[in-house]
């Protein structure tokens, strides 16, 4: 029997793939098979089953996206072998009370979805927006390092009680200058001096990683989309940059409910009959950009509706009038929402803001498809 297409289930791991094909003609997983990790091992494993198949029959290789990133898909991709990058949270659940899961079972459902289409692909990012997106997330990782050391560094104060009494507030000048002139007994002294250490060492890191952040935003291919997202109010040149490489293209999204799902930010919901219940949002998606644009939501529960400070004005200045109408349509309607729901309705200020940080999403998604008018 002659089959025109074979799907390749991939249940990858670090040091081995589990595999196995799935054709529409038999609708039943075959030739399971464990190799190492490598792509020339699933290559001829692809070769071994055209003996199964035929030579003429056309093989689609797909795994869920996870650890091994792109690496898999552009080695494949580079060889003739065409691969697709599942998102998991669109794949089919195996049913049933009893869960039962192995990297067999795992490879078959994941074929199956590959020949039901019943997935969504992952969106492949360029060279240039992966290296600029794992630059970006790099700089994250050294923020969360510097949260963590003025954790430690007040905790330490604490537990020997030395206690900053000049404001409220921690890390100001005034609170860094109190802490270099504190002069603990013993190996105290030193204990301090080392974290003081660290954390002028990370910010120092820090304050270089911005600048060449700028660097990167300046280029001619983001340089005018950066322009246009920093006309919102919390969106500026790192996060803006961040959304436009995690993205990439943002016309693929029909429209802007299905980019702001894409993100997570839409409310799950379990309704049976005419009893109606929403649940909180899916957080399923980029889990990085629905982060950024929730911290970018909580700037539209400050100040007043319609006010554009001088750093925003300035920000917004070298853009298009319709963009910059658009934008401050945006602010002016978020600010009025969030205002709505924490004292209108009495919602909490968290929810406020991710149900700000939603219709944000969608004024993005606007502003980058050309919706501004």
């Amino acid at each position: 029997m002659k089959y025109s297409t074979v799907y390749v289930g991939m249940d990858v791991h670090k040091e081995t793939f589990s595999l196995c094909c799935f054709t529409n003609e038999k609708e039943e997983a075959e030739y399971p098979q464990k190799v190492d990790g490598h792509y020339s091992k699933v290559i001829n494993y692809i070769e071994a089953m055209r003996f199964h198949y035929g030579d003429d029959a056309t093989f689609i290789c797909g795994y869920e996206a996870g650890c091994l990133g792109f690496t898999l898909y552009h080695q494949l991709t580079d060889h003739n072998v065409k691969c697709i990058v599942m998102a998991p949270t669109t794949l089919l659940k195996p049913s049933g009370r009893k869960k039962l899961k192995t990297d067999k079972r795992d490879a078959a459902l994941l074929a199956r979805c590959l020949a039901h289409h019943d997935y969504c692909p992952v969106h492949i990012p360029t060279d240039r927006d992966e290296q600029i997106k794992e630059y970006i997330r790099m700089r994250c990782d050294h923020k969360l390092a510097l949260k963590k050391i003025k954790q430690q560094i007040l905790a330490f104060c604490l537990r020997h009680n030395y206690r900053f009494t000049e404001t409220n507030h921690h890390w100001t000048q005034a609170h860094l200058r109190w802490l270099r002139t504190l002069k603990p007994d013993g190996l105290y002294q030193e204990i301090l001096e080392e974290y003081l250490i660290t954390f002028d060492q990370l910010t120092a890191k820090i304050d270089r990683l911005d600048k060449r952040i700028e660097e990167l935003a300046s280029d001619e291919d983001y340089q005018e989309n950066v322009k246009k997202l920093t006309c919102f109010l919390g969106i500026q040149t790192q996060t803006a940059l961040s959304v436009i490489v995690e993205v990439g293209d943002f016309k693929r999204f029909a429209d802007a409910q299905h980019f702001a799902s894409y993100l997570g930010l839409t409310p799950g919901e379990d309704s049976s009959g005419a009893d109606q219940n929403l649940l909180a949002i899916t957080k399923a998606g980029n889990r990085h950009v629905r982060m950024l644009l929730i911290e970018a939501a909580q700037c539209y529960g400050r100040g007043q509706v319609g006010y554009k400070s001088k750093a925003l004005q300035k920000r917004q200045e070298g853009n298009c009038p319709a963009v910059i109408s658009y934008a401050d349509k945006a602010n002016e309607r978020l600010r009025r929402r969030y205002y709505h729901l924490v004292l209108g309705k009495n919602k909490r200020s968290n929810v406020a803001k991710t149900a700000v940080a939603r219709e944000l999403a969608c004024f993005v998604w606007g502003m980058m498809t050309e919706m501004t008018a």
